[in-house]
């Protein structure tokens, strides 16, 4: 078989004009020419895809499953190419991107360098923000987001996830001993977020559930502040995977339940408005970020 993209271009041509004489007119081709791709698509498929009379057409089961399939495959083409035009234009200007300082830190920072090599046109500025800021308010072009989305006024892109590892330091464990069971958390200083409930639940298996809900002895609003006073040996924290990789590597922090773990994944998005004068510098940036998570 050996359809290309034009028999996709045409016979969406055809659907989206209603007629094979707008379709036509809208490729710029001739009627009979169009007539002729639709029906050598047909017999490349070997089905029919529309049922044509004097006064209209309809598509067939086939013809609308065929549909759904060529217009993903159209709009990835659009997309593909939209990449190459960004790399070969050298998008330039300001670009304020804002994250969560452990993000900020962990995610972004190591990799500005070569970010600023490949694109040195755009200006970036970083910004942290340990709760979700208003990206109009704060004059904010892309902002990265860990966890539940809940404004749809925003245009989101997927990036990545991490999972989370419930952590302490050896100095800590050495002092208070190693819990055996989620259970046993209760007998030690947990280490929790200020006004981010999200952030204390833990995802423990245990006999009510899935996850654990904890009540912080000691709270903070940003996770490298977490991360902090669990590496200063302050007690037990649960951490994004993105944040501690390095610490558990090196021993610093030691993963503690794993057996016990549901294996949660946190969700990580960029979340930005649609701007056509931005969406340059957001495409290069976004696709560049995405490779090295």
């Amino acid at each position: 078989m050996d359809i290309n993209s034009d028999d996709l271009l045409t016979f969406v041509a055809v659907i989206d004009s209603g007629s094979l004489s707008a379709a036509a007119v809208h490729l710029g081709q001739t009627t009979s020419g169009v007539s002729r791709a639709l029906a050598r698509l047909e017999d490349k498929l070997q089905t029919s895809l529309l049922t044509r009379t004097t006064r209209r057409m309809e598509l067939t089961e086939e013809g609308q499953l065929f549909l759904d399939r060529a217009r993903r495959i159209l709009a990835s083409l659009e997309e593909v190419e939209e990449c190459i035009r960004i790399r070969r234009q050298q998008p330039a200007g300001r670009l304020c991107v804002d994250a969560a300082s452990p993000f900020m830190l962990h995610g972004i920072v190591p990799h500005v360098a070569e970010f600023r090599a490949l694109y040195p046109e755009i200006r970036l500025e970083l910004t942290s923000n340990d709760r979700i800021a208003d990206l109009i308010e704060h004059r904010t072009d892309i902002a990265i987001r860990i966890g539940t989305l809940n404004d749809s006024t925003l245009h989101a892109r997927p990036l990545t996830s991490s999972p989370l590892h419930v952590l302490a330091s050896p100095a800590y464990l050495a002092r208070h001993g190693t819990p055996v069971t989620p259970g046993d958390l209760a007998g030690h200083a947990l280490l929790g977020f200020v006004q981010y409930e999200q952030g204390n639940v833990w995802p423990l298996r245990h006999d009510a559930g899935d996850s654990l809900a904890i009540t912080p002895a000691l709270a903070a609003s940003s996770g490298e502040t977490l991360r902090h006073l669990a590496l200063a040996g302050d007690g037990i924290a649960c951490l994004a995977d993105f944040m501690t990789r390095a610490d558990i590597a090196s021993g610093r922090l030691v993963p503690l339940l794993a057996e016990f773990n549901s294996g949660y994944r946190q969700q990580i998005h960029a979340v930005y408005y649609r701007n056509t004068q931005l969406a340059q510098r957001i495409s290069c940036f976004l696709e560049f970020l995405q490779q090295k998570l």
